[in-house]
């Protein structure tokens, strides 16, 4: 099979990776050498084209279009590598889909989606592997694909576990974005502010058409990502900020990072908005996804608080930041970001956060543990240690003017219901998503408490 994409992606004009072939990957064992192999999982090599290509939603369909794998909504027939092989070439080299970008379509083929791997983001890929991301990464993908096919038609019967997985397909993903709306038209409706992180095209298109919208301004960035489809979103009440969004500032953010310095951030996952409440209170309102280590997190914190105060026109608004900080109760020296030291950085700001100047390092807001069916294999454990090894970590915060705001209650909440239940793994098949949502009432500070 090799050969045959080689030939593939020699003909679309890319860098030959037989040396990677030849020299490595074929002599690795597909568990040891492959599947728990943690660079591989880091350098993105497997995650990448899966994050591009495992399900894309086009222009004049309901349902998205999915790579032929284990671990999508892919409904096709994977009882053997033949057929799984024929099905995913021709995904990936000859099915054009029609793809809409800011207002925009293009159609192209799959591959033309892919994005290089940039050492500057994910440090462990070498230079030379940089050079050859876009074969190198698609022939990884591949090998993935393959072995998961292989290893569910050994270890189970394919009327089995494709009968399991269309019953998990219908839960956990066809039913991830009405789940999501439904919450936060039931529960949440009432907010002023909702921040939103890794959101797709389609979940901002359902919104709009939803009751949401009748309550809620639904903001988007102005540089949508419909490809990497993972977006930072703000929901403004309409009762709250009558008048909308008044301007997004994301460029301006982005323009104001430390020169010299590369910070791991993707198109989407920034998005800054200026707006006026009913009582012509000016906000800076911002969401936030950081990267998987936390290491973009403090500097876009004090990009924002750079323009907040370099900006005249920006000098008397009131910030409201929502975000996932991507933060560590026990970080890697240097390699991810610790969430006591991230507290002394937001602190030194004159902000404080839902969960006070000093958070607490075992107040968790995620809990999941990812199997060997996923990409980022360097995520991986087994059931036994999901707790362990596990991500399970204290890593949403809401962020505001410790002199404008004090907190009246904030609350957590991993099942929809506005609770949250400790040592619980989420998502499950009533909450969607992997991280709980974090709520929180804060008050204005009166003249005279200032004093």
């Amino acid at each position: 099979m090799f050969g045959q994409l080689e030939k593939r992606m020699n003909a679309v004009g890319w860098d030959s990776v037989r040396s990677y072939w030849d020299g490595d990957f074929k002599n690795r064992k597909i568990v040891s050498g492959f599947m728990k192999d943690p660079l591989l999982g880091s350098k993105r090599l497997a995650s990448m084209p899966d994050r591009i290509t495992n399900t894309i939603n086009v222009v004049g369909s309901v349902e998205p279009v999915c790579r032929p794998t284990v671990i999508n909504m892919y409904d096709g027939d994977l009882s053997t590598l033949q057929l799984w092989w024929s099905a995913w070439e021709k995904f990936m080299f000859d099915t054009p889909l029609a793809i809409q970008n800011n207002g925009q379509t293009k159609t192209d083929p799959v591959y033309k989606l892919l994005q290089p791997i940039k050492k500057a983001k994910y440090p462990d890929i070498t230079t030379e592997e940089e050079k050859v991301s876009l074969p190198l990464q698609t022939m990884c993908g591949a090998i993935f694909d393959a072995i998961l096919v292989h290893m569910m038609n050994t270890v189970s019967h394919p009327d089995v576990w494709q009968s399991l997985k269309k019953t998990m397909v219908e839960n956990l993903n066809k039913q991830k974005v009405p789940h999501t709306l439904d919450i936060l038209e039931k529960v949440y409706v009432t907010s002023d502010i909702i921040t939103l992180q890794e959101v797709s095209a389609s979940m901002i298109n359902k919104a709009k058409s939803r009751a949401l919208a009748d309550k809620f301004w639904i903001v988007a960035p102005g540089d949508l990502d419909a490809v990497r489809d993972q977006n930072s979103v703000i929901l403004l009440s309409k009762t709250t900020f009558p008048s909308g969004p008044g301007g997004e500032i994301t460029n301006v953010v982005e323009g104001s990072f430390e020169q010299g310095v590369n910070v791991p951030i993707a198109k989407g996952d920034i998005l800054a908005i200026t707006a006026t409440d009913r009582d012509d209170t000016p906000f800076v309102i911002a969401s936030f996804h950081g990267d998987t280590d936390g290491l973009a997190t403090k500097p876009v914190l004090s990009a924002i608080m750079k323009v907040m105060t370099t900006n005249s026109a920006l000098a008397k608004h009131k910030l409201i930041f929502g975000l996932d900080a991507n933060t560590y109760e026990k970080a890697q020296a240097g390699k991810q970001q610790d969430v006591v030291d991230w507290g002394n950085h937001y602190v030194s700001f004159g902000l404080t956060s839902c969960w006070g100047d000093v958070p607490n390092p075992k107040n968790y807001t995620t809990f999941n543990s990812r199997t060997y069916l996923q990409p980022q294999l360097n995520k991986a454990c087994k059931k036994a240690d999901k707790r362990a090894n596990g991500d399970v970590n204290p890593k949403d915060f809401i962020l505001f003017q410790k002199e404008d705001f004090k907190v009246s209650r904030t609350w957590k909440d991993n099942t929809g219901e506005q609770r949250y239940i400790e040592d619980m793994a989420f998502p499950t098949f009533k909450f969607p998503s992997d991280h709980g949502i974090l709520a929180t009432i804060i008050e204005p500070i009166s003249s005279k408490e200032k004093i």
